[in-house]
């Protein structure tokens, strides 16, 4: 049976983009997403909210606060060092880096700053501490299999960062 609006119960599948204030695109996900209206998938409250009585083909846009999206910026997660102390793969700006705790915790920090011989990296997501708009496309409305209303996701999904 295809259903023509989103509403529980159904599996829905949308790609999405996240934008800064500037209207850059900071994620893109363009092979659909597919998650269970109403159901434990995780999927952000306000976008469940923004999509329901949509339909197929729908583009809807959501202003998430940082609280609903990448949350407060922490400065506990940014750390300046000399960059004689970094390895030369992670001297520019935008270079991921891998870091482990105590515990064997693992975390991306991303370059943010090289400065007077010291580099700067940051834990947080681009967006902590800012608003973010997120354009949701609807792509397709299907019925939920038992598996899938437990679930909350589509079988046949990728994970979505939108949790």
């Amino acid at each position: 049976m295809i259903h023509q609006v989103v509403q529980s119960g159904l599996v829905v599948y949308i790609t999405y983009s996240i934008l800064d204030q500037a209207g850059n695109v900071i994620e893109q996900h363009d092979l659909p997403v597919g998650y269970v209206q109403g159901g434990n998938s995780g999927l952000l409250p306000s976008i469940e909210s923004a999509v329901a009585g949509k339909k197929v083909g729908d583009l809807v846009e959501v202003t998430l606060t940082p609280q609903e999206a990448f949350g407060e910026h922490d400065p506990d997660l940014t750390f300046t060092d000399d960059v004689d102390n970094v390895p030369p793969q992670f001297r520019h700006v935008g270079a991921q880096v891998q870091m482990s705790n105590e515990a064997g915790e693992s975390k991306t920090f991303y370059v943010t700053s090289i400065e007077d011989g010291k580099v700067t990296v940051d834990g947080n997501h681009p967006l902590a501490g800012q608003d973010a708009k997120c354009v949701v496309n609807i792509r397709n409305i299907r019925e939920a299999t038992p598996e899938e209303m437990l679930s909350g996701m589509a079988a046949d999904s990728a994970p979505s960062q939108l949790h």
